[in-house]
């Protein structure tokens, strides 16, 4: 089943991956202004991809993904990943580090965290998520802080079913186990992954802003090889679609400054 996707431009692979409860076209604004071959897949039941009827885990999404980037045969990728498309980006990397050129996230979920680490609106907002019965009304909400395109690519309750997936497998409190080991698992590539080049970008908190400043720094602290660039004006969860530009010039920036990706940007230029 073939996830779809916006492509444009030529040269080395770089992937951009959307989260919840959005789709590939939250980089339309981002992407024009990064060099490259730019592609960006809608998720398993998101944007334009198909919508079978699964139960839309986290594995779940993985696997349609890692399917899509053997499909396109895709090597010396930089992914850059936003929200669950931070998660997602990272998994695929751990598992398949020999294909991977670079990684940026902005506002992704890298780290599994108590009640307590995260930020109290959210924290509210995710204990009603997580409580049956209480979550399709959530959902309405969620969509409703949206661009108006985006609640119209999910217009049914059955359409909104990998939104609340998503939404009931934030790794808050030690739950939900399976998505917390997995997250686990791919930190403690990027804490040993030294020759893969990391990027964080980040802004003044906004109201609905998902990283912290003490979980930047944890991050600053754990991932190896991890650049941060950070923009002293404010922004919430949804970057890519308040800070398009910013988002773009640090890609810019970082994939023009650092010489492990500008030489392996070379050898795949000069092998297609």
């Amino acid at each position: 089943m073939k996830l779809f996707h916006r492509e444009t431009g030529a040269g080395a692979p770089v992937v951009f991956l959307h989260g919840n409860p959005t789709s590939s076209h939250l980089w339309r604004n981002v992407m024009p202004l990064v060099p490259g071959r730019r592609l960006a897949p809608d998720l398993i039941g998101m944007g334009d991809s198909p919508r079978p009827r699964i139960d839309y885990t986290f594995s779940d999404h993985a696997r349609y993904l890692a399917e899509w980037f053997d499909e396109l045969s895709l090597e010396d990728v930089v992914l850059v990943g936003h929200d669950w498309g931070g998660a997602l980006a990272a998994d695929w990397a751990s598992r398949h580090p020999s294909r991977v050129r670079g990684l940026a996230f902005t506002e992704a979920v890298l780290k599994p965290m108590t009640w307590e680490e995260f930020p109290p609106p959210g924290a509210e907002v995710f204990r009603a998520l997580k409580t049956p019965g209480a979550a399709d009304p959530m959902i309405d909400m969620f969509l409703k802080s949206l661009p108006p395109e985006y609640e119209g690519m999910y217009p049914t309750r059955e359409s909104r079913i990998p939104l609340l997936r998503w939404a009931c497998s934030m790794p808050l409190g030690g739950e939900p186990a399976s998505v917390v080991s997995r997250i686990e698992t791919f930190d403690g590539w990027l804490a040993t992954s030294s020759g893969v080049p990391k990027l964080l970008i980040t802004f003044e908190p906004g109201f609905d802003t998902m990283l912290t400043p003490p979980m930047v720094e944890w991050m600053s602290k754990t991932f190896a090889s991890l650049e941060a660039a950070h923009h002293p004006v404010t922004a919430g969860h949804h970057t890519p679609e308040e800070q398009p530009e910013l988002i773009a010039e640090s890609l810019v920036t970082w994939l023009a400054g650092d010489a492990r990706l500008r030489s392996r940007s070379n050898r795949y230029l000069n092998s297609t």
